[in-house]
């Protein structure tokens, strides 16, 4: 097999058909040979049928792995990463904002010589304070980790079988595959893409959804925050001591005062609230630790459709 496809779902239902429709006519005009792998992520609409009728329209093409619930949208990328045979695998996201005609420019790169290939939107049909935040984020990965890429939140993306191969290895729970790419490739590139607005459905990722997928990237490739508290608490160590001998300075040469107080206080509040975010990233590098320890399944499948003979549980 030359290239797999595969497409995370979840509830889609009014794009699944279009985005089917245009992804086969993409990929048959390329000439290679060609899966599709949808893992329908505990989808509540009717997409688990519609897909099961794209495996009836195109057995030996189009396959599916059925989710139990909804584990999100890396985790189900990673069952189909395990289930697929293609030399290539090309990543999409399935409300069609990234259009499946722009997978062969991918694939040209691959052909050159690359080994991991990432889109970057030439220009984002999202709101304001999604573009704004993405920046934000873009920013802080770059400054903190030594992961370069033009565009983190671009699912649209080719990797060879090596890399995710690599991927698969890991043992982590809280999976950024991107940067997971971008860490094992060793001659990684990017390509501008095409981005449209979303055509129907809404966006599955909730701003608190974003936040803990940027908190998964920052804690999953670099100790820095850690370290720059860490370097932040001597600093203020050594401050609140100049502090104390300022005081005591005052109070046995000068005598008692009152008009500090309030500046004290604030000083003291300002710290307490520097404790508890320390304590917060503390307890994000600990939770990673124990999601593994805890060993638990990364994802239950109820059903697979097109692997082998027929119908699998």
């Amino acid at each position: 097999m030359d290239v797999s496809v595969i497409i995370p779902v979840y509830n889609e239902e009014q794009n699944l058909r279009p985005l089917f429709e245009r992804l086969c006519k993409t990929m048959d005009a390329l000439g290679k040979s060609w899966e599709v792998i949808f893992t329908n992520d505990g989808s509540k609409d009717a997409s688990g049928k519609i897909l099961r009728e794209f495996c009836a329209a195109r057995p030996g093409v189009v396959k599916l792995i059925d989710f139990n619930g909804n584990f999100g949208q890396h985790t189900a990328i990673v069952a189909a990463f395990e289930r697929s045979s293609g030399e290539v695998i090309v990543t999409l996201d399935a409300d069609l904002q990234n259009p499946p005609e722009e997978i062969g420019k991918l694939l040209a790169k691959i052909d050159e010589g690359y080994d991991s290939v990432g889109g970057y939107r030439k220009q984002r049909e999202d709101t304001a304070t999604r573009r704004y935040c993405s920046k934000i984020v873009n920013f802080a990965r770059e400054k903190m980790t030594n992961i370069t890429m033009k565009d983190q939140g671009c699912m649209l993306r080719a990797y060879k079988r090596n890399i995710v191969e690599a991927i698969l290895k890991t043992n982590e729970r809280s999976l950024f595959i991107p940067a997971l790419a971008y860490t094992f490739s060793k001659n990684p590139t990017d390509v501008e893409v095409e981005h449209a607005a979303r055509a129907a459905g809404e966006s599955k990722y909730s701003m608190y959804k974003l936040i803990r997928l940027n908190f998964d990237l920052i804690t999953g490739f670099t100790l820095m925050p850690l370290q720059i508290f860490t370097i932040f608490g001597f600093l203020s160590s050594i401050g609140t001591f100049l502090l104390v001998l300022l005081l005591l300075f005052r109070r046995f040469f000068l005598g008692a005062e009152a008009e500090g107080v309030f500046t004290l206080f604030a000083m003291l509040f300002f710290l307490i609230s520097i404790v508890i975010a320390g304590i917060g990233l503390i307890g994000e590098y600990i939770g990673r630790i124990y999601q593994v320890v805890q060993s638990r399944p990364k994802y239950v499948v109820s059903e697979t459709v097109g692997f082998g003979d027929g119908k699998q549980g």
